[in-house]
């Protein structure tokens, strides 16, 4: 509490966000419920069939990505960095709800890719803030016996240390502080969200996004964050990135300033890299959890126009598929064969003279990066 209470960002008992941030859903609360509730729109928030998840082995992590950067979305906010020879894991959720409860909340919809013991020795585990869909009990305890090192936000070490992670196994970071973990810089940065675990909460643990560097590559990883003018300052400081990690799932009109629609997400990684396309993007919370009233799959079928439509390198693994940044990215767009097609609310209809510029850009993206 010493340090929170010294910290540049907390005023007033409570930690503060870099600009302005309403953290409760705003508008009307019966017709947000009446949206939510609606069979039309429920019936789309789950896929028609069962998600394809590639069954990641250990044969698959076996051997080091020959560039030295491979990075392996497991679902939601959860990726497997193999970074300079090092491993960091990102927000790891294996439980089967992000929740409280074991018998209620969202459930996921899919399997994780392989078990949590079968992923194999991890330096340093990130976490970007409390909540249950990026800090999950089970997970940390079983990931605790493991000898690792958990990097978190200022504050959330108090949930670690009770679930049984011992303190000098613990780096605790405001935002702009680093530490070094067997030879990686982690720097904690600033985000736009809020924290918190119960009702009761005292908004006494930050949110942060991260910037993580090694000897040959950099990469950065959003956590949760609502678009804010901050992502160019981060680039500047600590860019630009070989690969980026952003948050375009569970966006909502009711909630704008807090999670970020895949338009703003593609924006972010653009100052990310100096305001123009660059390194490869990552799409992450989406595709694992019901927690928004758009469709499972309208982030990544958005995120691949606003990529295209941008000339953005954008990578659409399956969960558990691991890619190397600078080779040839995971392209497909999966997700169509369990989702009804999706209409994008901005871009124009597909027709002889409009389709191929769209796709022009996503194939002009695929072709600077590789």
């Amino acid at each position: 509490m010493a340090r929170i209470r010294r910290s540049p960002n907390f005023a007033d008992g409570v930690f503060q966000n870099p600009v302005g941030a309403r953290t409760r859903p705003s508008g009307s609360m019966a017709e947000f419920a009446k949206v939510y509730f609606r069979k039309e729109e429920r019936v789309l928030r789950v896929p028609d069939g069962t998600v394809p998840v590639h069954a990641t082995t250990v044969a698959d992590l076996a051997k080091a990505p020959a560039s030295g950067l491979r990075l392996t979305w497991m679902g939601h906010s959860s990726v497997l960095a193999e970074i300079d020879g090092r491993r960091v894991l990102f927000d790891p959720v294996w439980g089967q709800r992000c929740s409280p409860f074991s018998f209620a909340g969202p459930k996921r919809l899919h399997p994780v890719p392989l078990p949590l013991a079968a992923l194999g020795p991890v330096d340093v585990v990130v976490i970007s803030h409390d909540h249950y869909d990026h800090l999950d009990l089970p997970t940390i305890k079983a990931l605790a016996g493991t000898g690792t090192v958990f990097t978190v936000p200022l504050g959330v070490g108090a949930h670690l240390e009770r679930w049984g992670v011992p303190a000098d196994r613990l780096r605790e970071l405001d935002w702009n502080e680093t530490t070094e973990v067997a030879g990686i810089r982690l720097t904690a940065t600033p985000a736009r969200h809020f924290c918190g675990r119960g009702l009761r909460n005292q908004q006494h643990t930050l949110w942060a996004s991260w910037a993580v560097a090694g000897p040959e590559h950099r990469i950065y990883h959003s956590g949760d964050t609502g678009y804010f003018p901050g992502f160019a300052d981060i680039g500047a400081e600590h860019g630009p990135f070989d690969a980026t990690m952003i948050q375009i799932g569970a966006y909502s009109e009711y909630w704008p300033d807090i999670h970020m629609t895949p338009a703003e997400g593609v924006q972010a990684h653009l100052d990310l890299q100096g305001g123009k396309p660059g390194g490869a993007l990552l799409p992450i919370h989406w595709g694992t959890f019901n927690l928004a009233p758009h469709p499972w799959a309208e982030p990544g079928e958005w995120t691949r126009d606003a990529a295209g439509e941008a000339g953005q390198a954008v990578a659409l693994p399956r969960a558990g598929e691991p890619f190397e940044p600078s080779g040839k990215l995971p392209s497909e767009p999966w997700w169509r064969a369990v989702s009804p097609p999706i209409a994008h609310p901005w871009r124009r209809a597909a027709g002889p003279d409009t389709a191929p510029a769209g796709r022009r850009g996503l194939d002009l993206a695929e072709e600077q990066h590789t």
